[in-house]
């Protein structure tokens, strides 16, 4: 590499830099920034071995600025880029609604509380790119805590707790703080002593017909005036294991004559007989539920404002009670409904989709018919693009219907600009091909002029695909060669200029040499085989481009056989 190259080569590593940062008010990150960096300038592909070293010092200096300084030398550096930058955030920030009563808190804290039973669906998207929104309108915090205190019925997948925070990171945002609730037994045990010497809950060893059965007829459980010694007593045993799963309880003292059932003295800690997956928490036996560990946390992290599903309306007036005891201030509350969404035919559920997985009728969390967060990465779809559709939904405590489109159209728009072309025919049908170019230069990408174009060899034969074939007699222009009129199993070069094309006499078809590269694109349905242009043998692995009249592809994996790609979208 010369030295005018290397020059260029720091100084838009700059600025992708200075960008990244400042989009996400964060250091940026070399991984980050080599996609955009390469998109935009294809002629340092050529030198990719070299390229992150060289721009990882230039990174590291950038990462030494203050947000300020970064700001100012990027409008040093890219005015305009910036000025579209903020526009866009600007935009993205005026799809959501003002929080209530933002202007009380001094900072503005939120939180994502996913149960880490599994690898995040796509429903599950939304909370943190509408959180990771808020966080940027307001310049808040954003906390990640693993609702993690049921080992039994919801148990944690320690492999979850990772990939749940890389879906965040992949959807482009860091947590400010990631709390696991299992580590946090001990807080929760405190207040739960303190709560029984305040004379807020008592231990009741019913069965749960016998409780129901009075709770629903609005009668006192006749452990209720139980004196808080003998309670205390009753649980430390509990925390100590002394019983067993079932045999005992802890309940916060409510309103027995509540018009509203389920808010009728409800439980706090229970006893669970299987450990948890976590070494550090496997001694414990006496749970928090998650309304009592939920509405503790959310106090002590300093939680501002929460946003949970509209079927959960209960959770907030049970822990008004625990709130009441404590003289604790309630965080503002947003419900909102559920979302669907199309072009899926497995459930979006992590239980069920670990079930198919189990069951080996799916390949895995990243299997294109799986609705996760990993499968839609694996495809090629950008978090960002996620993060549009979502925040595009807004917080309307009516259900809404999220359409795969609007990603797709999402992701587009990110990436249509940056992704060079290519040519696979799917299920070829092959011809002689007479005449004409022995080489096609068809272009890298046809609005950047400046990237250059692909060598093709045409040799004696080419692929066609199936519906392109044309009648005999019949003329097709193949991109980036010309002309060619159909003699029997010939394709023969007939020398005629675009204008055919222009005055709409003769369809554009692309196609492929006989001796291309094996493909195997794997789709939501199924995999389909095809031949791709020689050219596209050279393209990295994870690297995104364009099938010509096909669609995004994302490599996936190369062997000297076949190479495999992911379909992401039209």
């Amino acid at each position: 590499m010369d030295d005018d190259l290397r020059e260029r080569v720091e100084r838009e590593a700059e600025k992708h830099a200075l960008l990244n940062a400042v989009k996400h008010d964060s250091d940026a990150d070399v991984g980050a920034i080599m996609g955009p960096l390469m998109g935009e300038n294809p002629d340092f592909r050529q030198h990719g071995g070299e390229i992150p070293g060289l721009i990882g010092p230039v990174v590291a200096e950038v990462n030494q600025l203050s947000n300020a300084d970064k700001r100012a030398r990027l409008e040093e550096l890219a005015p305009e880029e910036l000025a579209e930058m903020e526009a866009e955030d600007e935009a993205d920030e005026s799809l959501l609604p003002d929080l209530p009563n933002a202007d009380e808190y001094d900072e503005i804290r939120m939180r994502a509380a996913p149960n880490p039973n599994g690898p995040w669906h796509l429903g599950h998207a939304r909370m943190p790119a509408v959180i990771g929104t808020y966080k940027e309108m307001y310049d808040g915090s954003f906390i990640v805590r693993f609702d993690d205190t049921d080992p039994e019925t919801k148990r944690p997948d320690l492999s979850a707790y990772d990939a749940i925070l890389e879906d965040i990171a992949f959807l482009g945002f860091e947590p400010d703080d990631v709390i696991r609730a299992s580590d946090r037994v001990e807080t929760y045990y405190d207040h739960a002593r303190e709560l029984i010497e305040m004379g807020g809950a008592y231990t009741c060893s019913c069965s749960g017909e016998e409780f129901s059965n009075l709770k629903n007829n609005a009668k006192p459980c006749p452990h209720r005036d139980k004196d808080s010694e003998t309670t205390l007593d009753e649980f430390e045993k509990m925390v100590a294991g002394e019983y067993s799963s079932g045999e005992m309880v802890l309940r916060v003292k409510t309103d027995i004559e509540h018009k509203n059932p389920a808010l009728r003295d409800w439980v706090a800690f229970r006893m669970i007989d299987t450990p948890h997956p976590r070494e550090e928490a496997e001694d414990y036996r006496a749970w928090p539920m998650l309304d009592f560990q939920s509405g503790v946390d959310d106090h002590l992290t300093g939680v501002t404002h929460i946003i949970r599903g509209i079927d959960l309306q209960d959770s907030a007036k049970r822990q008004r009670f625990v709130y009441d005891y404590f003289g604790w201030e309630y965080p503002e509350v947003i419900h909102w409904g559920h979302v669907q969404v199309d072009d899926y035919d497995v459930k979006m559920s992590t239980s069920s989709i670990k079930e198919l997985i189990d069951a080996g009728e799916l390949d895995g969390w990243d299997d294109p018919r799986v609705p996760t967060i990993k499968s839609l990465r694996r495809r090629g779809i950008r978090g960002q693009a996620i993060v549009d559709a979502m925040v595009a939904l807004g917080t309307s405590t009516s259900n809404v219907d999220l359409s795969m489109s609007s990603i797709y159209a999402n992701n587009r728009d990110l990436v249509d600009d940056e992704t060079d072309r290519y040519f696979l025919v799917r299920d070829g049908q092959e011809f002689a091909i007479e005449g004409g170019p022995d080489v096609a230069h068809p272009p890298l990408h046809p609005s950047f002029e400046d990237r250059g174009t692909r060598d093709i060899p045409v040799g004696d034969s080419v692929l066609l695909e199936s519906g392109d074939v044309p009648a005999e007699g019949d003329r097709v222009w193949l991109k980036g060669f010309g002309a060619v009129r159909r003699e029997d199993d010939t394709l023969v070069a007939t020398g005629d200029d675009l204008d055919v094309v222009r005055e709409g006499d003769v369809a554009v078809i692309h196609w492929a040499p006989t001796d291309g590269v094996s493909v195997r694109m794997r789709t939501m349905d199924e995999d389909v085989l095809g031949v791709a242009e020689p050219d596209f043998g050279d393209v990295p692995v994870d690297e995104l481009v364009q099938f010509e009249r096909v669609g995004f592809v994302r490599v996936d994996e190369r062997d000297s056989d076949e190479t495999l790609v992911y379909f992401a979208h039209k």
